[in-house]
This record gives structure tokens, C-alpha cells and sequence, in this order.
């Protein structure tokens, strides 16, 4: 995962990670929500790692789903 850093990567680099997770995770799901995408840019922007991405991207839907 190292290679996903921030300190590793570009922010154009950034943007072709997500682009490509978003075109993968939409092949079998809705689009993802706006705290989703925003929580994307932050990464793309530098502000966040991806690893906290995924934690607070799965942390969401697991709340969402004890919800239900």
C-alpha cells in the first residue's frame, strides 16, 4: 500500500487512483455519496492517506448498515 502515500505519489497520480476505484466500484454499485467523494478529494488533495480513506469509507456504510 505504501505506494498509494501521499508522500509517494502526485496529486495527478492521485486522481487516476480514485478514477479507477470509482470506475471499478461502479461496475457493480451505485455512485458513491457525496461524504464518499469529498473523502476522495481529500486524498486526492493530500490531506488524508488512503488508508484512512478506506477506514472511514467502511466505517460509514458499516453504521449505515447497523441501521437498517
Amino acid at each position: 500500500m505504501n505506494k498509494y502515500l501521499v508522500s509517494e505519489t502526485t496529486k495527478e497520480e492521485r486522481k487516476e487512483i480514485i478514477k479507477s476505484a470509482l470506475g471499478i466500484s461502479l461496475l457493480g454499485a451505485k455512485m458513491p455519496s457525496d461524504d464518499v467523494l469529498e473523502l476522495a478529494k481529500q486524498y486526492i488533495d493530500g490531506n488524508i492517506e488512503i488508508d484512512e480513506l478506506q477506514k472511514r469509507v467502511l466505517e460509514k456504510y458499516n453504521k449505515k448498515g447497523e441501521s437498517k
